[in-house]
């Protein structure tokens, strides 16, 4: 065989085997975290760990039903505020905006985009705690909000552009208004994609701990409305794993296996939806 047939018939096997190993190693590590969580966390998973309230400290059992809650009213928050907003700001960067404008809001949603979550909490407690001295799950729902804004609307953006301009020039050319033609025919053939990219959005704030530091806090107890205190099974994690007590620790263990499991069914379930609606390409 010629040596140099030789060489790259080498090089491409080589290739091939090392970025076989990367991706295995990508995917063992998920698996490894499942694993370690199921390992020091499974036994605490029970009935009573999503019913009832944190037990007294020192004494064992009890559960995080109160955090479990307060995290699905902060996402709910954070989807009031951040997916109309991230929506309607997609649809205008895709459909209206100029040049000039579309740079500096790019820009500006990458910028937030990339800001830290502690950074994001502080900025919420200045404007939502402290003018009302006392935390509170609205202000926590307002920080996750703010870091669903540019993932939403990046990525509406980005879907919309996919919808082919035919379908566009075809519905204007039937006497549709502009108005009409997008949240008729453009959103619907995106539809599907932009459902992804909230679904996401929720994944990615759903295990932020440090804006809630700042803003929600943290409670043992039922947290009613939206104007007090409230945990957060990001936060109850935090302060279970630095407690002294054996079994916090397992309980945050557990904690973490079911923020992990809901974040790993949410992001299953986008990728299902965008699979079945595959988007037409450009025109």
């Amino acid at each position: 065989m010629n040596p140099r047939l030789r060489w790259r018939k080498f090089v491409s096997n080589f290739m091939l085997t090392l970025t076989g190993v990367c991706a295995a190693v990508a995917v063992s590590a998920l698996f490894f975290i499942l694993g370690y969580l199921v390992y020091h966390g499974g036994t605490s998973i029970n009935w009573d760990f999503f019913t009832k309230l944190p037990a007294p400290v020192g004494e064992t059992g009890g559960g995080m039903a109160n955090a479990i809650v307060g995290s699905a009213k902060l996402l709910l928050l954070a989807s009031l505020i951040g997916i109309p907003i991230g929506f309607f700001g997609g649809i205008y960067m895709a459909e209206f905006s100029n040049s000039s404008v579309a740079f500096v809001v790019r820009f500006a949603a990458d910028l937030l985009n990339g800001v830290p979550s502690i950074v994001i909490g502080i900025f919420a407690y200045t404007i939502a705690v402290l003018p009302f001295k006392h935390f509170s799950t609205w202000s926590g729902g307002l920080a996750l909000g703010f870091m669903m804004i540019p993932i939403t609307l990046r990525s509406t953006e980005e879907f919309l552009h996919a919808v082919p301009r035919a379908l566009r020039e075809g519905s204007m050319a039937l006497g549709a208004s502009r108005w009409r033609t997008i949240m008729s025919v453009v959103v619907p053939a995106a539809y599907r994609g932009i459902m992804t990219a909230i679904l996401l959005a929720l994944a990615r704030v759903a295990g932020e701990t440090a804006p809630l530091l700042f803003t929600a806090l943290g409670n043992r107890y039922w947290s009613p409305g939206w104007n007090q205190p409230t945990a957060s099974l990001p936060a109850m994690i935090y302060s279970y794993a630095l407690s002294a007590f054996e079994d916090w620790h397992r309980q945050a263990w557990a904690a973490g296996l079911v923020l992990l499991a809901l974040i790993l069914i949410v992001n299953i379930f986008a990728r299902v939806i965008l699979a079945r609606g595959a988007a037409v390409p450009r025109s």
